[in-house]
């Protein structure tokens, strides 16, 4: 008898990854259309990087509801919901007419896509057992990292080939196909569904998991990791541009040089997988990102700013990320594997509200040098090492 995915089978790990990967794709390949986008309707650069920064306050309170509301109904159909929005917003914004409806339609995607994020993680954590969830989460962090290291590459030649409302063209067929492989071979992998608590349980629930330290160090760690090299991406196409003389289609190509590290990275996170304790492993990516935000503000400050001299500490940075990332990811969602819903929402939220605040601020001080990226990325890794020590 041929079982429905909804009741029999194995989650597939590459659909998984798939899923994750797409919460952000929106984000990162918009990236090098954004000065182009802005020219065509008219707006400030400020105006549109509002496109990146109010992506990223979607993404973060949209996690909220998801984790919660997938314990109670099961990750599979809240998943659907979410990415039927994801593609609504998506439609929204290939005729959208002025920066307003832009900016509606982005923040319609990232309520949709943060679903992607929340569900993805809590799913490859429920088909993992505890000692087998740092490696697959490395595994999926490192599929993940292609995302923002392709993206922008795509984006850039898109836009530049065809324009930039392209981008949403080119995206909106990929997650309608990628939702129809949900809906026709995704099972459900929570086999004990909660009853849904009211609002004062939800946030109990965040609550118990905030006075965990362990939970606390991780996460607030993972946080800074996963998006601080935000600050960097969303002022990449005036830096590059205004201030290095690169073209569109160079920009994403700079990005994807940046995020490869995240590759490397995350390949080393998963080879010391089981061979070295989760938090030395964080701690050490941290590290690095550390020196790496270092050496980019004595660059900026000794004049010597240049396309090689800006994108090698960012390569560094982005290894360091690699390798603190799934760490703190899989120490977070160890510490109550039958709440991952929640926990991975609760994570994303701090995530992309931090990435929020990064990306924001480097738009608001952006003077054309490369010191607000590197100060942001400085303070990213003071607080991640802040954290880890208290792990």
């Amino acid at each position: 008898m041929k079982h429905s995915p909804r009741l029999s089978g194995q989650a597939s790990l590459p659909l998984l990854v798939a899923v994750t990967m797409t919460g952000t794709v929106a984000l990162h390949i918009f990236v090098p259309a954004l000065a182009a986008a802005a020219a065509d309707l008219g707006t400030t650069p400020v105006a549109a990087q509002l496109t990146i920064t109010l992506y990223l306050v979607g993404l973060a309170c949209g996690q909220l509801v998801y984790g919660p509301l997938s314990d109670r109904f099961g990750r599979r159909p809240v998943l659907i919901a979410g990415l039927s929005l994801y593609l609504a917003g998506l439609l929204l914004a290939i005729p959208a007419p002025s920066i307003e409806v832009l900016i509606v339609a982005r923040v319609l995607q990232s309520l949709g896509a943060c679903g992607s994020l929340v569900l993805g993680r809590a799913m490859v954590r429920d088909v993992s057992t505890a000692t087998d969830a740092a490696r697959k989460i490395a595994i999926l962090t490192m599929a993940m990292t292609l995302t923002p290291a392709l993206a922008p590459a795509i984006g850039g030649l898109v836009a530049g080939a065809f324009g930039w409302r392209a981008v949403f063209v080119v995206l909106a067929a990929v997650v309608a196909g990628l939702g129809a492989l949900v809906v026709w071979t995704l099972p459900e992998t929570n086999r004990r569904p909660m009853a849904l608590p009211g609002v004062g349980a939800v946030a109990g629930a965040y609550l118990r998991l905030l006075r965990n330290p362990a939970y606390r160090a991780y996460m607030l760690a993972g946080a800074c990791a996963g998006t601080s090299l935000y600050a960097f991406l969303a002022v990449a196409p005036f830096l590059l541009v205004d201030r290095l003389g690169r073209s569109s289609q160079e920009v994403g190509l700079d990005c994807l040089i940046v995020v490869a590290g995240m590759v490397v990275g995350s390949g080393i996170a998963g080879r010391l997988a089981g061979r070295m304790p989760i938090r030395r492993a964080a701690k050490i990516g941290n590290g690095v990102c550390l020196a790496a935000a270092l050496a980019l503000l004595a660059v900026d400050r000794s004049g010597a700013l240049t396309v090689t001299t800006l994108l090698a500490p960012l390569v560094l940075y982005a290894v360091g990320i690699g390798l603190l990332g799934p760490n703190a990811v899989a120490g977070l969602m160890n510490v109550d594997p039958h709440a991952a819903g929640s926990a991975s929402s609760l994570y994303g939220f701090m995530q992309m509200a931090l990435g929020a605040l990064f990306t924001l601020a480097v738009a608001t001080w952006h003077d054309g040098s490369a010191m607000p990226v590197a100060v942001t990325l400085l303070a990213a890794s003071v607080i991640a090492a802040l954290s880890l020590r208290r792990t």
